[in-house]
C-alpha cells in the first residue's frame, strides 16, 4: 500500500488527486474502523491512519476520512486552542487550500472565507502568490501552507501576504524544513526534476528550508512567534492524534 501511495504522489498531478483522492479514501475508511487514533479535524477514529509521502510513506499520516494530514491536525488543534479563529468574526485568505479545511471554514457564520491558488481546482480565486489580486489590508488571517518551497520569491510572497493583512492581522505559513540546516538552501541554477527531487526533497520545489525560516519570515515583514506547541503537549494525546512531533508553528503577525 506505502509503495502504490508515493507512486501514485509522485506521478499523478496534485491538481487532479484532490479531485478524486477523497472517494477513494472513503472506501479505504470503512477498513481502518477502530479508536486508537482520532482526527481532531472530522473528529473521526481509526485504528490507524493511511501512509502518505512521496519517496517513502510515512505511518499513520493521512486521515481517510477528511484528508487530514499530521501538519493539518496540528495547525486545527493550534487555532482551537491558542487563537480566536472560530469565534472572532475574521477576513480569511487562504491560499492553497486543503481540502480538509475548505468545507468546515466556509460553513463558519464568523469568517469571510476567501480561498486562491495558481492552479488548484478546489480554489475559488486564480493567484499568483507573488502579485496577490487584492487591496492593502484587506485580510485578518492569511494561511499558506507547504507553498514557500514552490515560489521563485519567496520573500516577495512574504511581503505580498503581509501587505493584503490588515493592521494586528496574523497568518500561519508552515513549510518543509531540514533541521539540520542552518541556512534556507536553494539554487535557480538546478531545473532538471530528478536534481531537483534530490536536492530539495520534490520536484516541484526550488528551496529546501533550515531552521532559518523563522528568519526568513521576518525578512518578509513579519513579527514572527515560533511556537512550540506540540512540544509542550502530552505525549499520549500527540501520539492519538498523530501528529509531527518537531514541528513549530510560526505565528506571523503584521505589527
Amino acid at each position: 500500500m506505502k509503495k502504490i501511495i508515493s507512486w501514485t504522489l509522485r506521478n499523478i498531478p496534485r491538481k487532479y488527486l484532490q479531485l478524486v483522492s477523497h472517494f477513494v479514501m472513503k472506501v479505504y475508511a470503512f477498513f481502518l474502523r477502530g479508536n486508537k487514533v482520532e482526527c481532531p479535524v472530522c473528529s473521526s477514529t481509526f485504528t490507524k491512519f493511511v501512509p502518505y509521502g512521496r519517496v517513502v510513506a510515512r505511518e499513520n499520516a493521512l486521515c481517510p476520512n477528511c484528508l487530514a494530514l499530521e501538519r493539518h491536525r496540528l495547525m486545527y488543534l493550534y487555532l482551537q486552542r491558542k487563537t480566536g479563529f472560530f469565534k472572532e468574526n475574521l477576513k480569511v485568505l487562504h491560499v492553497a487550500p486543503e481540502y480538509c479545511f475548505i468545507d468546515r471554514f466556509e460553513k463558519m457564520k464568523n469568517l469571510d472565507y476567501i480561498t486562491a491558488d495558481i492552479e488548484s481546482p478546489l480554489a475559488k480565486v486564480k493567484m499568483d502568490l507573488h502579485n496577490i489580486p487584492f487591496e492593502d489590508n484587506t485580510f485578518d488571517v492569511v494561511f499558506c501552507n507547504h507553498v514557500l518551497e514552490h515560489v521563485e520569491d519567496d520573500i516577495r510572497c512574504m511581503q505580498e501576504m503581509k501587505r493584503v493583512l490588515k493592521p494586528n492581522g496574523w497568518g500561519i505559513m508552515q513549510s518543509p524544513q531540514e533541521w539540520s540546516r542552518a541556512t534556507t538552501y536553494e539554487d535557480k541554477s538546478i531545473t532538471d526534476p530528478k536534481e531537483r527531487e534530490a536536492h530539495f526533497l520534490q520536484d516541484d520545489h526550488v528551496r529546501i528550508f533550515g531552521r532559518d525560516y523563522g528568519q526568513r519570515l521576518q525578512k518578509g515583514g513579519f513579527h514572527v512567534t515560533e511556537d512550540k506547541f506540540v512540544m509542550e503537549m502530552l505525549l499520549a494525546e500527540a501520539d492519538r492524534y498523530a501528529l509531527p512531533k518537531e514541528e513549530i508553528i510560526y505565528f506571523c503577525e503584521k505589527k
